[in-house]
């Protein structure tokens, strides 16, 4: 289980100052343009926050659904930035990032052409695509995941 969640991927240089530079941005962008605001703006939107249709989510509240949102966007974002248990991590935002593309905006259009782009798909396959890469990849020798799950402990391809 240590190896599933603290395994760091690549120990390349080059590579692991790449992937530091995307969780760093990425995790930036979806804390401080996503999370915090939902955060702030919690009162005003529980109401009507979006609750899917699978089978156990569609038995939260839109409240715990707002708030379900919330925490994957503060802590996971904050746990991609950092580098620990950045794969799980990327794992939550990527599953919050497919349940409002092909959930909350099944309606809307795949590309931002005359809609605003609050109201495409395009925003949240755009985040969806590095966490995708930072599953799969993993989060790179500059992490805390790094330091957890050492070079002799690592699995050989």
């Amino acid at each position: 289980m240590k190896k599933f969640f603290f395994d760091c991927g690549t120990r390349d240089a080059t590579a692991s100052f790449g992937f530091f530079v995307l969780r760093v941005l990425i995790g930036l962008m979806i804390l401080v343009g996503h999370g915090i605001p939902q955060f702030q703006n919690y009162t005003t939107r529980k109401e009507s926050f979006y609750v899917p249709d699978i089978f156990p989510l569609s038995l939260l509240s839109p409240s715990m659904s707002l708030v379900a949102c919330i925490s994957a966007e503060l802590i996971a974002s904050t746990l991609i930035i950092i580098g620990l248990a950045t794969r799980p991590a990327a794992f939550v935002l990527a599953f919050c990032l497919v349940v409002v593309s092909f959930g909350a905006q099944s309606a809307c259009p795949w590309f931002l052409n005359s809609a605003p782009l609050s109201e495409t798909k395009e925003l949240s396959l755009m985040y969806l695509i590095p966490m995708l890469t930072i599953i799969l990849a993993g989060a790179g020798a500059y992490s805390l995941d790094a330091g957890l799950y050492r070079e002799s402990k690592r699995r050989r391809w």
